[in-house]
């Protein structure tokens, strides 16, 4: 399992990045991307604490240990700009908190997040638009099927719309506590249940793969 999506308590996980990466390896991850939630009041601190569980990792598992952030609640004009600095200050995987259904965030973070190509992620896009998942597709950000609760209410329309659009997929985990972290069979499960076919579920779970070696080699 690639999982490009986790929190710790650095935001509001419940898990020290150390608990994180281990429970990840137990699970039999190949990947995990931490990426708390940021703004401009944090985001140094949260880039410098990932990047030094990344290092202090690295080596010493068969765990790829991926770090980011996940710039939540700004601004939409102010998202190009945070997801710029991120890269600056080490970031690998830059997530972006999108327009949920759960959650009142601010109308044009989608487009906002879609037509950023410092963006690698647009996290939980809710009832993300036609043009905002083609301007995805144009710029190569992955649009998020999620394991998260409430998120997920609307896969189904992400996967429809991404699958009209072009728009690559991923599935992520938005881990928060102990028990988030999934299975593959479970990630098989939570893909159907989004309308998609066994065939394209494998093709986002491969989409994992390619985006992590595209992070990995080029900082993406």
């Amino acid at each position: 399992m690639i999982d490009l999506h986790a929190h710790t308590f650095a935001s509001d996980g419940e898990l020290l990045h150390s608990e994180l990466i281990r429970r990840a390896i137990s699970a039999g991850y190949r990947a995990i991307g931490i990426t708390d939630h940021a703004d401009e009041t944090n985001l140094e601190e949260l880039v410098s604490r990932a990047v030094r569980a990344s290092d202090a990792w690295k080596g010493t598992a068969k765990l790829q240990v991926v770090p980011g952030v996940e710039i939540t609640h700004v601004p939409p004009e102010r998202i190009p700009g945070l997801a710029a600095r991120a890269r600056e200050l080490g970031a690998l995987l830059v997530v972006v908190h999108g327009e949920t259904i759960t959650e009142p965030v601010t109308p044009g973070t989608n487009a906002a997040a879609a037509g950023c190509r410092d963006v690698d992620i647009l996290a939980h896009p809710g009832l993300i638009s036609r043009t905002d998942a083609a301007l995805a597709a144009e710029n190569g950000v992955f649009l998020e099927i999620t394991a998260r609760p409430g998120h997920s209410a609307a896969n189904g329309h992400v996967a429809a719309v991404g699958r009209a659009s072009g728009a690559p997929l991923v599935l992520n985990t938005d881990t928060h506590a102990p028990g988030d972290l999934i299975s593959l069979d479970m990630a098989a499960i939570i893909l159907e249940a989004a309308g998609l076919d066994s065939s394209e579920g494998e093709t986002v779970i491969r989409n994992a793969g390619r985006l992590l070696s595209a992070i990995m080699a080029h900082g993406r």
